[in-house]
């Protein structure tokens, strides 16, 4: 079976064409910095690079770059898209309806559309995917891999919120917890790598991107997260505010006169650290740009790295001890300053950084020092292999 996995973003669009029979990438690509002038398109295959830098103005046009690159007669691997058996979409969030992989029919569709208000810089990209790739492929099974499922095992006084009680009966408000697929698999992938029982470990995942989530993991299951009834909540991120006073939402929509769907757009996409520097929500912009000298830059990764730092230790806590601290996604796996940054301080939980060890991108890697009692480890995140195992066993259901 051969399944091809789309992961849409809010700036980004990763893929993988994978023969599950033997688990083999046949291609894989990226598309980063979308709706940018200077997007660059990655295409990977047989050993091979093709990079592209050019205007990606929406997930429309990323998504049709990609499926033009695997038929392509010189950098593609099948003949044509009917060599595809299944699709499978990474979805951001199923709100209460969805606590597990499904096969995307007209009625999750509309499902997924109910749950666009709250993760919305994230469902209508899921949604734009899976609808090119039904208008392109209408008899090609597709199959939704929610971001919640993971953190469906978090306690009630975990996820619920210090509201009436109506609310969470009535309309679903608690947290529901982003990143889940990525935070299951660098789980179970950490584990493998020190060979040990996931069940065993206590294990605080750091999956630091454009979008940014901290996972406190027991057992093997999730037990708290940062992120909450959407994806805004939580530390500091590229273009979203993270944990607010809610009364600061109501003051400025009052002193500013903005409706909901402006105060909304300002929250998600015009305040993280591209808020605060005023450079960019790139984090490798705002590396570049405080090297430079530029206060506000400086200060952006400043709040960022300490809210993480700050979450790992009230996770610790939560979980009454930490064996490892993992560090995946794009900042988390290439980020040697921003991963310094953060471990700096956490030296009291026993988690100490080896300078050289850190010194590495894109690799599973130990990057604590040998007497530290809390591990530290890169490990990349493969949200694609999940989503396609979850593809392969749903579609042969």
């Amino acid at each position: 079976m051969i399944v091809l996995v789309l992961n849409c973003g809010s700036s980004s669009l990763k893929y993988q064409l994978v023969n599950m029979d033997n688990e083999e990438v046949m291609a894989k690509g990226l598309v980063e910095r979308i709706g940018m002038e200077d997007a660059v398109f990655t295409h990977k295959w047989n050993g091979q690079k093709k990079e592209v830098t050019q205007s990606i103005p929406d997930h429309k046009v990323a998504v049709q770059l990609l499926l033009n690159a695997l038929t392509d007669k010189e950098c593609g691997v099948i003949a044509s898209m009917d060599a595809i058996d299944a699709i499978g979409h990474r979805v951001v969030h199923g709100g209460e309806e969805f606590a597990a992989s499904t096969l995307i029919t007209d009625e999750v569709m509309k499902a997924l559309e109910r749950c666009s208000d709250m993760a919305p810089l994230h469902n209508p990209p899921n949604i734009i995917g899976i609808n090119a790739c039904k208008a392109i492929m209408p008899n090609v099974p597709q199959v939704a891999v929610f971001d919640t499922a993971f953190h469906q095992t978090m306690p009630a006084k975990a996820y619920m919120y210090g509201l009436p009680y109506e609310l969470y009966k009535e309309n679903g408000i608690r947290r529901y917890g982003f990143h889940g697929t990525s935070h299951r698999y660098v789980a179970g992938q950490v584990a493998k790598v020190m060979g040990k029982p996931v069940e065993e470990l206590r294990i605080i995942n750091c999956h630091l991107g454009n979008g940014s989530s901290l996972a406190a993991i027991k057992n093997g299951k999730c037990v708290d997260t940062t992120m909450g009834f959407t994806p805004l909540a939580g530390v500091l991120m590229g273009t979203r505010c993270g944990d607010l006073d809610p009364a600061i939402v109501l003051n400025v929509m009052d002193k500013k006169g903005l409706s909901t769907s402006e105060m909304d757009t300002l929250m998600n996409k015009k305040s993280g650290v591209l808020g605060i520097s005023g450079v960019s929500s790139d984090f490798r912009d705002l590396g570049a740009a405080a090297a430079e000298g530029n206060e506000r830059a400086q200060l952006a990764l400043d709040m960022f790295h300490y809210q993480v730092r700050k979450f790992i230790g009230a996770f610790a806590a939560a979980m009454g001890g930490v064996d490892v601290i993992t560090f995946t996604a794009g900042v988390g796996e290439n980020g040697i300053e921003d991963r310094a940054a953060i471990c700096d301080g956490l030296e009291y939980l026993g988690a100490k950084l080896c300078p050289e060890r850190n010194n590495v991108r894109g690799k599973d890697a130990l990057i604590s020092t040998d007497d530290s009692t809390v591990k530290m480890y890169v490990i990349p995140t493969n949200e694609e292999i999940m989503i396609a195992r979850d593809t392969k066993e749903i579609v042969a259901e």
